[in-house]
């Protein structure tokens, strides 16, 4: 039976709020911890890790609502700590294995490619003269590509090399590929390309939908100020059915390409294109405020009533068997 569930998150707010009031509607005890506080300790009890507000025990659940970043090794041990409890029986949700797949970009592709799942063209390498040539081929073709981070989110670091055609500049320009070994830009000498999907209106927008249990519950159009429309970057959201016009092709991509990541929920962003919706990004540790502001269900409620009915339900029932 399920008593206390705990909250990863490197920091406490809005979403950790939701879901502590959720487990509370529920009857469920929930603390939060941040797994960079989370320790290794073979003298601490038989299972070898102390969790900051568990004493020697474990949580009967984890729910994780964010990773802080770090070095290479700092992130490498908090992923363990996933990865320890998930074997010591302990249901995680999403799990270490489900979270490294979203969040490295290349491995996200090449499971959405293996699923069938459309997305755009995508390259990933290391050699930086390979990489120029593959901008310089797609400028001469008038395409872009926007360069991402390896591991980013919420839009950052995100640009545009290749062909790129705006406002300022309506005739185009040539935009080479910058510097990937400057420690600041955070792409990590890998330059990780999609070709740009122009806006089919003006203002241009994609759609974030939110799978939960395998099941699209939740969609928005992010309308941006410019061509990237993350919430982050100051988009602007609106309710996306997913029962009529493109909807239920949104959610069955959505459905699909949570599946290929074995993800338990996960945010999932598509952009318009002429051959249909592609997808884009797949977040393992998704945001919701800005998608709650415009659904009338309780999002924090459907993912701790997943998580209990459905994950630990599940897990019990193979304990018992």
């Amino acid at each position: 039976m399920v008593r206390r569930v705990a909250i990863a998150t490197d920091e406490t707010g809005w979403h950790t709020r939701r879901l502590l009031a959720a487990l509370r509607a529920r009857g469920i005890e929930g603390r939060t911890f941040d797994l960079a506080d989370a320790r290794l300790d073979t003298t601490h009890a038989w299972h070898g890790l102390a969790l900051p507000g568990f004493g020697r025990d474990l949580p009967d659940a984890v729910f994780v609502r964010g990773i802080a970043g770090g070095s290479f090794e700092q992130v490498t041990r908090r992923l363990a700590v996933l990865h320890a409890l998930r074997g010591l029986g302990v249901p995680v949700y999403n799990d270490a294995r489900a979270i490294e797949r979203s969040v490295d970009k290349s491995m996200t592709t090449l499971r959405l490619l293996a699923a069938g799942v459309p997305t755009p063209p995508t390259w990933a390498l290391e050699s930086p003269q390979l990489a120029q040539r593959l901008v310089m081929r797609e400028s001469a073709a008038g395409r872009a590509l926007v360069l991402k981070p390896l591991f980013g989110s919420q839009g950052k670091g995100l640009q545009r090399v290749g062909w790129v055609v705006d406002d300022a500049r309506p005739e185009g320009r040539h935009v080479p590929l910058p510097a990937l070994d400057d420690p600041a830009s955070g792409y990590g000498r890998v330059a990780y390309l999609q070709r740009f999907v122009p806006a089919r209106t003006r203002p241009g927008h994609d759609w974030r939908v939110l799978v939960v249990g395998g099941v699209a519950r939740a969609a928005m159009r992010r309308i941006g100020r410019h061509w990237i429309h993350n919430v982050a970057q100051g988009a602007r959201c609106a309710a996306q059915p997913l029962d009529r016009g493109d909807g239920p092709e949104l959610a069955r991509l959505a459905a699909a390409a949570a599946q290929a990541l074995d993800l338990d929920y996960a945010g999932v962003d598509l952009m318009p294109s002429e051959g249909g919706p592609l997808v884009i990004e797949v977040n393992g540790v998704a945001a919701w405020q800005g998608l709650q502001r415009v659904t009338a269900g309780d999002i924090a409620r459907w993912l701790v009533d997943d998580l209990l009915d459905r994950r630990c339900a599940a897990d019990d029932a193979r304990r018992r068997a």
